[in-house]
């Protein structure tokens, strides 16, 4: 818009992922937010997009909204109304409106060989929801997959703006190796990740174990298997947990090495997790996922 200032904007919605209301909102809203704080932007304003059924009780759909509005509040923007329509399936997200410096403004095209790879949030949040709609979820896994799912990427994107990320990314539908492929592709290098460095949420490889999957995750394994290679000591229960897809997860990025400890360090003082889970490299674009001796 002008010399200090770009605009940014993302639209994001789906339907119910967790049986409470007023979670399903906020989760919703901070998922919807993700891309702008993925971006390295700084979100003003948001837009509610509501499809619901006619025969949803009014207190059901004041829970979704309130607690999308709550979550919006927590990180600065304004609800300035909205549009709904009916459907028979309740589906809810937001139109997202935000800023970002134009020198600062974070792509998935600009990582380099050797930059290390940093991510915000465990991952397993498809097989945790969809063990919760089997009705064979642990209620304390659930809890935190909430919880986490509900977590603003705010200082994670501040983070990554601050120490100079070349490149970064939310994960969302396609998975942990499906957003890595768009940030390989996009800069035309390969990236490396050690199994053992990724972040897993409480129960994630139970289930997996169990064979509990989204399938969603069968299709990220389909589209972007070709580009991924595994290490033969990985099976297929772990390999499906790294196509797994999230919903509101976190932000991998594509950072300088000789940052690494001062972002690490921040980001503990923050009170913001952040995991070292790979690095990037030369040569063909792709991804490589080994286990780290």
């Amino acid at each position: 818009m002008d010399r200090d200032r770009v605009l940014l904007a993302t639209i994001d919605f789906f339907t119910p992922v967790v049986d409470d209301a007023y979670d399903y909102g906020a989760i919703a809203a901070a998922n919807s937010l993700s891309d702008i704080y993925a971006m390295g932007g700084t979100p003003f304003l948001g837009l509610n997009i509501t499809a619901l059924p006619a025969q949803l009780p009014l207190e059901i759909v004041a829970e979704i909204l309130r607690g999308g509005a709550e979550k919006a509040r927590e990180a600065g923007v304004v609800i300035a109304g909205g549009h709904t329509i009916q459907d028979n399936e309740p589906k809810y997200g937001l139109v997202v409106l935000g800023f970002a410096h134009p020198h600062k403004l974070l792509t998935k095209g600009g990582a380099q060989p050797g930059d290390i790879l940093l991510l915000s949030k465990p991952i397993g949040s498809g097989v945790i929801t969809t063990a919760l709609k089997a009705e064979k979820v642990d209620p304390g896994d659930i809890a935190e997959a909430v919880r986490l799912m509900k977590q603003l990427n705010k200082t994670a994107g501040e983070l990554a703006v601050k120490f100079g990320a070349h490149a970064a990314t939310d994960i969302t539908g396609f998975g942990l190796l499906g957003h890595a492929w768009e940030m390989a592709s996009a800069s035309g290098v390969g990236l490396r990740f050690h199994l053992n460095k990724i972040p897993m949420m409480p129960g994630a490889e139970r289930y997996a174990s169990e064979g509990i999957f989204p399938g969603g995750g069968f299709n990220n394994e389909d589209f972007f298997g070709p580009h991924v290679h595994f290490v033969e000591e990985i099976n297929h229960e772990a390999q499906m947990l790294l196509h797994d897809p999230q919903t509101s997860g976190g932000i991998l990025m594509a950072l300088p090495p000789g940052q690494g400890n001062a972002l690490l360090q921040s980001a503990s003082e923050s009170g913001q997790t952040m995991w070292l889970v790979g690095e990037v490299v030369d040569g063909e674009r792709g991804i490589e996922v080994d286990i780290e001796t």
